[in-house]
């Protein structure tokens, strides 16, 4: 049957980040129309990076924080140290105009980007598959509901877009840890070099190997190889780092098929009962408060995974009373996040006749080692934690309170002191129901919807895993070569504060239990897809926004497939 119905756009893509660049270059090349929705402000590439090389004298209070604006305009942002600044503040979320709620007693740190190209701009670049074993991890020990898919099924999609993003790293041969398509490693520094020596001899279960980010080395068409200039939380003109503003939009743009609409907060999705579609999407513009409405054939929600969850639930109809797509009534819950902090720090006095040039933007990275093909015996937590590291030497600034005067004292802080070799862990957090996000039924933002409301905590099994890797972070340190091995933090970061919150709509093959099916396709509105980290079904322990790009990329295949057959 011929169908007949006007559309304004072929597709809409909500959200301009990681996965929403991805959908967007994705539908715009393979020739569809596509709106593209961002709730934050206009940004323009390069321009827009107020912060980028500005020398200290003239950043704002010369880098001081202005304590009383944060307190009262940023106090969930400004918690963010390693990139909430003067430099970078233009590109975060004001918690005042847009605040979300919490359980009492439960605190929760969502961290928000506002503007065009969202957290893309902002995140740690770190950049790692999922194993096999991460795919089966739920099917083996029992912890959530299988994945729908294989390794094997998404390593081709991993390929695909790794080619794109441009990804610097060194390939290792891991079962737990995939080879991606690499660039060459970032150079290390001297006394990376002994440290890798004496593990290879003493601790020789662990692996040190370059952190695998998605920071240039090598050109790409429109982009440069990084200059090691170091914050690049401010802002990228060269596109070394692989962002939306620099990578995906720009090849959306070329396509001629993209129509961006910033300051639009998606209000709901409507439903046609008849259709069994979404028929229109609601949006308020953020400036003017004025309504409208667009329709599409098909949604793409790329919004974040609390932001795409809101939307769904926000979006609750007589079809669908606990929220568009919830027939399983699992959406919102399953919610994971990552732990971090910092596991053990040693100080070393080898190589003290080098130093280091330029400003490398990652550090190295030792894979898990923990539970992998089985469970260890001394292990009392399942599946695993990967330390980030990070390597640096005493300078002035570490011995800024040093006791002295004069030349003397000046000489001394001139000097170099020992180096210093950080390991900070991030676990794996298991999925349960009880982590969730929902909508709060008191509060609601200036535009008169629900607050997001966060309930989540961290298991034992998380607990267990944290105090394991500040253990065996001693082991390393002293396999190491290290004079001096300190413990790390002993208390559990705040969830949320990895940035990494996943899962509240999860994917699976089970309708009763997911809500999404192998094709991050809704399984009860078949022209919504939704391929931010809300599809995630586990969490593995390394930095997921890979995994988002593969899964995005592919399901825009399928969506158009879909489209071109006239299934949707």
């Amino acid at each position: 049957m011929l169908e007949h119905t006007q559309y304004d756009f072929d597709a809409i893509v909500v959200g301009s980040g990681i996965s929403g660049g991805w959908a967007a270059k994705e539908l715009t090349e393979k020739g569809l129309n596509v709106l593209v929705l961002e709730r934050g402000k206009p940004l323009q590439a390069g321009s827009g990076y107020l912060g980028e090389h500005a020398p200290p004298w003239k950043v704002p209070y010369q880098g001081k924080r202005p304590r009383e604006l944060y307190e009262e305009e940023y106090p969930v942002q400004s918690k963010v140290w390693h990139s909430f600044n003067e430099t970078s503040r233009q590109f975060w979320n004001n918690d005042k105009e847009n605040p979300y709620a919490t359980d009492e007693g439960k605190p929760f740190l969502w961290a928000r980007a506002d503007v065009v190209g969202g957290r893309s701009l902002i995140w740690g670049r770190q950049t790692y598959r999922f194993s096999e074993e991460d795919f089966r991890a739920n099917a083996v020990d029992g912890h959530g509901i299988p994945w729908p898919i294989t390794y094997d099924e998404i390593a081709p999609w991993y390929s695909y877009v790794e080619k794109f993003v441009g990804i610097s790293g060194k390939s290792e041969g891991l079962s737990q840890l995939p080879d991606s398509e690499f660039q060459k490693p970032m150079p290390w520094f001297a006394l990376e070099e002994t440290i890798h020596g004496r593990l290879r001899k003493k601790a020789p279960d662990i692996t040190l190997t370059s952190a695998r980010v998605s920071i240039l080395t090598e050109d790409l068409p429109g982009r440069k190889a990084c200059h090691y200039c170091g914050p690049c939380y401010r802002g990228c003109s060269t596109g070394s780092y692989f962002s939306s503003q620099a990578s995906t939009l720009p090849a959306a743009t070329a396509t001629g098929n993209m129509t961006l609409r910033a300051n639009s907060v998606v209000e709901r999705l409507e439903y046609d009962a008849d259709s069994g579609k979404i028929s229109r999407v609601h949006v308020i513009d953020t400036q003017t408060k004025e309504r409208m409405a667009f329709s599409s054939r098909i949604v793409f929600l790329c919004a974040s995974t609390v932001g795409s969850t809101q939307i769904l639930m926000q979006s609750a109809s007589d079809s669908f009373p606990d929220g568009l797509a919830n027939s399983s009534g699992v959406l919102g819950k399953y919610m994971m996040d990552h732990t971090l902090g910092i596991s053990g720090l040693g100080l070393f006095l080898d190589n003290m006749d080098s130093y280091y040039h330029g400003n490398r933007p990652a550090g190295l990275y030792i894979p898990r080692f923990r539970n992998v093909g089985a469970q260890d015996e001394d292990a009392d937590f399942l599946r695993g934690y990967g330390y980030q590291t990070a390597t640096l030497r005493q300078d002035w600034q570490t011995g800024f309170n040093t006791k002295g005067f004069g030349a003397g004292l000046k000489d001394k802080l001139r000097k170099p002191g020992p180096w210093i070799f950080a390991l900070a862990g991030f676990s794996e957090c298991l999925p349960r129901e009880s982590n969730r996000m929902y909508l709060s039924k008191r509060q609601v933002d200036r535009f008169g919807m629900p607050l997001a409301a966060f309930d989540f905590e961290w298991s034992d099994n998380e607990i267990n895993a944290r105090k394991d890797a500040t253990k065996q972070a001693q082991r390393i340190l002293r396999a190491a070569g290290a004079v001096l091995a300190l413990p790390g933090q002993e208390e559990m970061s705040v969830p949320g504060e990895g940035i990494h919150e996943m899962g509240t709509a999860r994917m699976g093959d089970d309708p009763g239990k997911s809500i999404l099916n192998k094709w991050n396709q809704a399984h009860d509105v078949p022209n919504l897809f939704v391929t931010d980290g809300s599809f995630m079904t586990s969490a593995s322990c390394v930095n997921p926004s890979l995994t988002y790009m593969a899964f995005t990329a592919r399901a825009c295949d399928y969506a158009v497939r879909q489209l071109n057959e006239g299934l949707i």
